[in-house]
């Protein structure tokens, strides 16, 4: 299992920290589009009382309101003076993200380092389970809306089918009409034309 290290760094209205194995995993779990690090907006905390809030809680993101030195944890209250001062620019940050780093004053555990390490994989794999569980019941759902679309469109299909069908029917029946129609025109025409002859040689 790879060594956790604490990283810190500020978004919005708070304060963020976590242990992580890696720049690219705190960045990943911050949810950060760019490279904090490289703007010097966040960096490798070693401040003892973050180091051992975020151990214990690895892989987890720890918060506090920006700006204040209170401790982190996993549910933080917004900052209290946003009028006054307001978060702190980005060049706030790169230059706190470049203070030099201090001594730590807690002697290093390599029993707690070790244990960090193990809950952080651990609840790695519980966040990828319920990330599995959550696209399972994603996944349910498409298909449950994909028969729905199915049916519906089969419902359509045979409608159309149907009403070709009817259709069909009655262009052949009005095509039938129609020449019934012109045989009728026709016979009546020779009719006509043989009764008008007659009268003719009547009158005549």
């Amino acid at each position: 299992m790879r060594k956790l290290k604490t990283y810190q760094t500020s978004l919005g209205f708070f304060d963020l920290a976590i242990a992580a194995p890696s720049m690219k995993a705190a960045l990943e779990a911050w949810g950060a589009d760019s490279n904090l690090f490289h703007q010097g907006a966040a960096k490798e905390s070693d401040d003892p009382d973050i180091i051992a809030a975020t151990m214990a809680k690895p892989g987890v993101v720890l918060r506090r309101p920006v700006g204040s030195d209170g401790p982190f944890g996993e549910r933080a209250e917004l900052p209290t003076d946003l009028g006054s001062g307001g978060r702190p620019t980005k060049a706030t940050r790169r230059s706190e993200g470049r203070k030099s780093k201090k001594p730590p004053t807690r002697p290093v555990d390599k029993a707690a380092e070790r244990k960090a390490a193990f809950d952080y994989e651990r609840e790695q794999r519980r966040r990828a389970l319920e990330r599995a569980k959550e696209e399972a019941v994603r996944q349910k759902d498409r298909e449950r809306r994909q028969q729905a679309v199915d049916k519906a469109q089969a419902a359509l299909d045979k409608a159309e089918q149907e009403h070709a069908k009817r259709a069909a029917a009655i262009q052949a029946e009005v095509e039938a009409l129609e020449k019934r129609s012109q045989t009728e025109k026709a016979r009546w025409d020779k009719e006509k034309e043989r009764l008008e002859a007659a009268l003719r040689r009547a009158r005549g």
